[in-house]
């Protein structure tokens, strides 16, 4: 093959492969770096019961608070009426049942394992009922509720869901300039239509230079680091993990909720993690 013909060759391979910069590709979510990402971490919940212990923890510390939002649903631990691993499927309940001052109960799983970027791939199928707010998400490690200075700390939501916008599937990042009380956050949404019949791929993949979320093949949220320190980009530390299902708060019952249509589920199919290989890995 001539040079000339090589040239075009690789300009076609570099084209072919360069993603849309708008921030809504139809480009499948890493198909740049497929070989560059090894999985680190994972849960296929291919067992039944609670889940895994060496895995997931439960966060309850809010309870009290109603979490900041005014939140319904009173998160309890370790129990498989609101928490369960069946038939290869872990399941999030809430249901109508007054605990601890609260009117509905749910759960609160928290990765034991945190990490410093990487792709984030959660398998799930959401709620519909008015009143839910179910929620894929990420905060610092070592952080928890009780300690408080959110959003300086940086939060990043994979995936939000609240059941009186069926469908409207919402990616944001939260920071100290860039924040939901002040309508300034980061963030766009996608229409997913049967999110409460199907199951799918809510894809984070994070970067020191930018934050891009997808669901299944389709990419819809972008954030580039601006690289104006720590007040916009927050996200160059270790974080968890989150997966619930909240009812009400100020977000989720903003048209009521309906009650008569619990309990609800969401499901999460597995959770698998991966990171960049290092450079000797990938010679």
């Amino acid at each position: 093959m001539n040079k000339i013909l090589l040239f075009l060759s690789a300009t076609l391979i570099i084209a072919s492969c360069n993603p849309k910069s708008n921030g809504t590709s139809d480009v499948k979510a890493d198909t740049l770096v497929d070989n560059k990402y090894q999985l680190v971490w994972q849960d296929e919940f291919d067992y039944n019961g609670l889940p895994d212990s060496t895995k997931w923890k439960y966060d309850t510390e809010g309870n009290e608070a109603g979490w900041g939002n005014n939140e319904a649903q009173y998160y309890t631990e370790a129990n498989e009426k609101n928490v369960r691993v069946k038939n290869g499927v872990l399941q999030i309940i809430a249901l109508r049942e007054d605990v601890g001052g609260k009117t509905f109960t749910s759960a609160r799983l928290v990765s034991k394992a945190d990490w410093k970027y990487g792709k984030m791939e959660i398998n799930a199928k959401l709620p519909k009922a008015v009143g839910t707010w179910s929620a894929i998400w990420m905060m610092p490690g070592n952080w928890s509720f009780n300690d408080g200075n959110w959003p300086d700390i940086g939060e990043i939501d994979i995936m939000e869901h609240v059941g009186h916008d069926p469908g409207v599937i919402h990616a944001s990042a939260h920071s100290k300039d860039y924040q939901w009380q002040a309508g300034t956050q980061k963030t766009d949404t996608i229409s997913v239509s049967d999110f409460g019949d199907e199951f799918h791929s809510y894809i984070l993949e994070w970067t020191p230079e930018v934050l891009k979320v997808f669901v299944d093949d389709k990419q819809y949220f972008e954030y580039i680091n601006e690289g104006l320190g720590e007040s916009k980009w927050p996200y160059d530390k270790p974080y968890y993990l989150i997966l619930n299902l909240a009812v009400g708060g100020a977000w989720g019952s903003v048209k009521g909720i309906d009650e008569a249509a619990f309990p609800q589920t969401m499901e999460v199919d597995y959770v698998r993690i991966y990171q960049r290989k290092a450079i000797t890995d990938m010679e």
